[in-house]
């Protein structure tokens, strides 16, 4: 317990008096520090969360979930009617995907092709979104091209596209590429730049014939209820689905997300050094501030105060501007977080600079995702960091002999 003594001294030395400028500045410096890691450490924290769910969330919506591929036989329909299955997922779909180059006397362009079938392909989430332009249903010898791909060749709904395939026809001059012209159905918009720029959608009995597949190579792709959770569902997919390969969004995008958290981590690491750099200021202050407290210290001694008490109330000094900076430095980090768009668009217009280019981040905005129990993480390592070094300039002051300093003083 701490008596209110003990509070009283306490909050008489926070406030320090025209003759202790220099120790004034020191803890005004060290509140500054703290204050500023700590939000820095929440803004940044937040901002990388915040890229991670949203790519995420681009990368669910329009790639599947979890596609199951068949080695040798065709998927058995009969493992529809699994409970556990349709209790994981809400939609099935066939596909499949193969490789060719849009042809034009101006460019030439390599797509991946992903095959649909009609009904199949107004199920999907990117087809369900109001950026979707166009006919919902894939009809045979029509396509669905990305928006990015649109714009960049001047690309409309209603026109030509010659694409050219892989597998060779044979004539009589010898083997050429399969070529086959479509008609642009519609365009969608995923919001992903890399993946409206190189992804197509065509009938899915057109895409067997250009590539030359079998219907018993059909994909199935699931569409689950809840696809963040997706390491346990994957591992119950694999029971249900023994006898084929299954991989998830998850796989496809692994090296991705390995690096985000790596970079995370060590985004934490480096800024949580701001906050032990300026909790290192308090020491010092709280030094400079027993020095300047030799003789009251002596005299609180002569008096019967514990050396105990003492420790107490320059442990409490440091422990308060910690404290006080670190809650300071949790409301400016929240804030910042939540209006970081805001900030960013400001900054862009003031300086005429792009601080968030889309076609490098993906997406058009920088995100922000304020975490709670992280925000609650790095306070209490910034309250324990000055705590810590409040320790030794409160020891120095309880060890103080009484007699010497009341002799110099």
């Amino acid at each position: 317990m701490i008596s209110q003594l003990e509070k009283e001294i306490t909050l008489r030395y926070i406030r320090t008096k025209k003759k202790d400028g220099f120790l004034n500045v020191i803890s005004i410096f060290s509140f500054i520090g703290i204050s500023l890691g700590v939000a820095v450490l929440i803004i940044v924290m937040s901002v990388m969360n915040g890229f991670r769910t949203e790519l995420v969330e681009k990368i669910v919506g329009f790639n599947a979930h979890t596609v199951i591929k068949p080695y040798e036989k065709a998927i058995d329909k009969n493992l529809f009617k699994n409970e556990q299955l349709k209790n994981l997922s809400k939609i099935f779909v066939y596909s499949n995907s193969g490789e060719g180059v849009l042809i034009s006397k101006d460019y030439t362009k390599g797509l991946l092709l992903r095959g649909y079938l009609p009904d199949d392909f107004k199920k999907l989430s990117i087809v369900k979104n109001s950026n979707f332009l166009g006919n919902k249903k894939l009809n045979p010898s029509h396509i669905s091209i990305g928006k990015e791909l649109s714009f960049n060749f001047n690309i409309k709904i209603g026109d030509k596209i010659l694409i050219m395939s892989p597998t060779g026809v044979q004539t009589i001059v010898g083997n050429l590429p399969k070529q086959k012209t479509y008609i642009v159905d519609s365009i969608f918009d995923s919001e992903i730049a890399d993946f409206d720029q190189n992804v197509a959608f065509i009938n899915l009995k057109d895409l067997e014939n250009f590539f030359e597949l079998k219907s018993d190579d059909r994909n199935l792709e699931i569409y689950l209820k809840k696809p963040k959770k997706i390491e346990s569902t994957k591992k119950k997919l694999e029971i249900i689905f023994e006898d084929y390969y299954v991989y998830t969004w998850s796989d496809l995008n692994k090296s991705l997300f390995s690096a985000l958290k790596v970079e995370r981590n060590v985004m934490f690491i480096i800024l949580s050094l701001i906050i032990i750099v300026a909790a290192f200021n308090i020491i010092s202050g709280l030094t400079i501030l027993v020095k300047n407290k030799t003789r009251e210290i002596a005299i609180l001694k002569s008096i019967g105060v514990l050396n105990k008490s003492i420790s107490k109330i320059f442990f409490m000094v440091g422990f308060l501007i910690g404290s006080v900076a670190t809650l300071f430095g949790i409301i400016l980090g929240v804030l910042f977080s939540i209006y970081v768009e805001n900030i960013r668009e400001f900054l862009s217009n003031a300086f005429n600079i792009n601080l968030f280019p889309e076609e490098i981040y993906f997406l058009s905005k920088m995100p922000s995702e304020i975490n709670l129990n992280l925000i609650l993480l790095i306070a209490i390592c910034s309250i324990v960091i000055t705590s810590i070094v409040s320790i030794y300039p409160a020891l120095k002051a309880s060890q103080m002999n009484t007699a010497k300093a009341l002799k110099y003083e």
